[in-house]
């Protein structure tokens, strides 16, 4: 199981495609929302920053309905909306954070722990989540990082 940690962090912009989507759907619908970003982005390479993707989750009141998911990419600076691509910005605060290292088939794992981590050590998790990719050459990315924001 990965480590988990409490850590403070400050905002991230990220350019982005907004989905609402059931958790089962994911897999269907980031990669054509992070399509329309690396178009986006390409017109605008004054934006262009670590290049690491961002899905950013708005955690619904009840787990099974849809959920609001950012689908994004890291900016240097705001912008304006163009399109279905729009700025948005990571929360602040303290969160609960892990490293996943490994195939996105395993990633549910690296959000379990944090979920039974929060639990265990009474740190409540407030209403989003995200995860930063940083990708290789390969199908899979090279390390994940997931934060789960605390209230």
């Amino acid at each position: 199981m990965p480590q988990v940690a409490l850590e403070t962090v400050t905002p991230q912009l990220i350019a982005a495609v907004t989905d609402r989507v059931e958790i089962k759907d994911i897999t269907k619908a980031w990669e054509p929302a992070l399509y329309q970003v690396k178009a986006f982005l390409a017109e605008r390479r004054d934006l262009v920053a670590s290049g690491r993707h961002v899905f950013l989750y708005h955690h619904p009141t009840q787990r099974d309905q849809p959920m609001e998911i950012d689908f994004g990419i890291e900016v240097a600076k705001a912008f304006d909306p163009a399109g279905a691509v729009k700025c948005v910005s990571t929360p602040e605060g303290r969160v609960a954070v892990a490293t996943h290292v490994g195939t996105l088939s395993s990633l549910p794992q690296t959000h379990v722990a944090i979920h039974h981590w929060c639990n265990d050590y009474g740190h409540p998790i407030g209403g989003f989540s995200w995860e930063t990719y940083t990708w290789g050459d390969g199908p899979d990315p090279i390390e994940t990082v997931v934060r789960y924001l605390l209230r």
